[in-house]
């Protein structure tokens, strides 16, 4: 019997960072429009990924460039079979751009509520905390969160280096999102270990962790997962340039799924690490021997534990049970 299709495979794409989803024939174009110049270079360690994806901005500085870079990320979202998007997006970026970060985060709502009507995809906003500001930078982030919950706004993120910047004490952030209604999605357990995974459920009482993956170094963590059902977002082709992981072979994710951890699968950045939503579906079956059935509850996992509305995780559900009986 051959294999069944991907593509058709209903799911949600939940651990995506907006600028690093620009199409690369789209970056030629506007760097060269703009006079710029991008080289990926080799990622041997995280600083270089981080300074790397802040010269993204340069060609987004315009907001035509932005609204486009939402549209054509949507579109792409729905080409590879996604029912819903929850874009990770920090508008302070682009406060100099609007004037203030709110502005910048009603072009955003406003660009997203358009691609997904033009591409038949749902559209939710993580607004994500740098990790490395000053925490009162984390708490207006917060606020700002809050603020348009219910609007288009789905979760409270935090990104950047973990090195020296523990989730734990982003807590009260975190805390004004969740009784905002708010989904608590840090990063967490990428380059520090499964003590920061811990943190992220216990003190931060995350919804979901993105990364996550090195839970798996601590059975108790993993034990903690899956007593709580909390999902991990995990981007193993990241996970394996970043140096998280030494092969894409020796990939945590069959171990997690193995232990009862609930998975999403996702890209992170493509531009950077090249593979999309697609692709990573593709690599686990491929590379890591997920089964249709493992990655069918992988994209079940991604619809449920998502900030989509309840009909289309209801729709979703029913697509995945349906690729499945197939």
């Amino acid at each position: 019997m051959s294999a069944r299709e991907l593509r058709a495979l209903p799911k949600a794409h939940l651990h995506l960072h907006l600028e690093a989803a620009i199409r690369p024939a789209t970056l030629a174009e506007l760097t060269e429009r703009h006079g710029l110049e991008w080289v990926v270079p080799p990622f041997t360690d995280f600083s270089i990924f981080s300074t790397t994806y802040r010269t993204l901005l340069a060609v987004l500085s315009v907001p035509e460039n932005l609204a486009r870079l939402i549209d054509e990320t949507v579109a792409d979202g729905a080409a590879d079979g996604a029912v819903y998007l929850e874009l990770s997006v920090v508008p302070n970026f682009y406060a100099g751009v609007f004037g203030t970060a709110r502005e910048a985060l009603r072009f955003h709502l406003e660009a997203a509520r358009a691609a997904a009507l033009r591409h038949g995809v749902e559209v939710g906003l993580a607004i994500g905390i740098d990790r490395t500001l000053p925490i009162e930078q984390a708490m207006d982030d917060a606020r700002l969160a809050a603020e348009f919950a219910g609007e288009g706004v789905v979760a409270l993120g935090l990104a950047n280096d973990e090195r020296g910047f523990p989730v734990a004490d982003f807590a009260p952030a975190f805390r004004i999102a969740a009784d905002a209604g708010l989904l608590v999605t840090p990063h967490a357990g990428e380059l520090c270990g499964p003590a920061e995974v811990r943190a992220a459920v216990e003190v931060c009482e995350a919804d979901r962790v993105l990364h996550g993956v090195r839970a798996v170094e601590d059975p108790d963590v993993v034990a903690l997962l899956v007593e709580r059902g909390i999902a991990l977002d995990v981007c193993p082709t990241s996970n394996v340039l970043l140096g998280v992981a030494a092969s894409l072979a020796e990939h945590p994710l069959p171990a997690l799924l193995a232990a009862g951890v609930r998975c999403s699968i996702n890209a992170d950045d493509p531009i950077l690490f090249g593979p999309g939503l697609l692709d990573e579906y593709e690599t686990a079956r491929s590379g890591l021997g997920l089964s249709d059935e493992q990655l069918a509850a992988c994209a079940l996992t991604s619809i449920e534990t998502s900030g989509a509305s309840d009909r289309v995780k209801q729709r979703g559900a029913a697509g995945v049970a349906a690729w499945l009986a197939a």
